[in-house]
């Protein structure tokens, strides 16, 4: 069986409920899933996944300058380097992503070459073309 660990940073709960949408698709599909906040990532052994979500809230201006919160920077210097699953970046936002994806993959700090793929909501639903491109 296939397993998934998916790792977010919420402040309001819109990246919480996108995580779990997540991890419940995942599981729906036969993917082992754990689904936890970046305080609680240290239970996560990493060479024991095959999938990796990594997700937070885009923070900034409006239309520019979307980076992830200082927590979630933090977290992500933590991590091993280079990271042996498959990884996805995931976010929630307002009006635009905008840089986002960029920025988040800027503080992995080359621990992955290219994410698997990039999702995003505004509400924190998963949408049927983000289903298409997950399992």
């Amino acid at each position: 069986m296939k397993k998934a660990a998916i790792i977010y940073n919420s402040r309001t709960g819109t990246t919480k409920k996108y995580a779990e949408q997540i991890g419940d698709y995942l599981s729906n599909k036969g993917v082992e899933t754990n689904v936890l906040p970046i305080q609680q990532y240290d239970d996560i052994n990493f060479d024991n996944l095959d999938y990796l979500l990594l997700g937070c809230w885009t923070n900034g201006l409006m239309f520019f300058l979307q980076h992830p919160d200082k927590a979630w920077k933090d977290f992500a210097a933590k991590l091993p380097n280079p990271m042996k699953p498959k990884t996805a970046l995931f976010t929630t936002y307002k009006l635009l992503a905008g840089t986002m994806f960029k920025n988040m993959n800027q503080q992995l700090n080359g621990s992955i070459k290219a994410p698997l793929t990039e999702l995003k909501s505004r509400n924190g639903t998963l949408s049927g073309n983000d289903k298409s491109t997950l399992v």
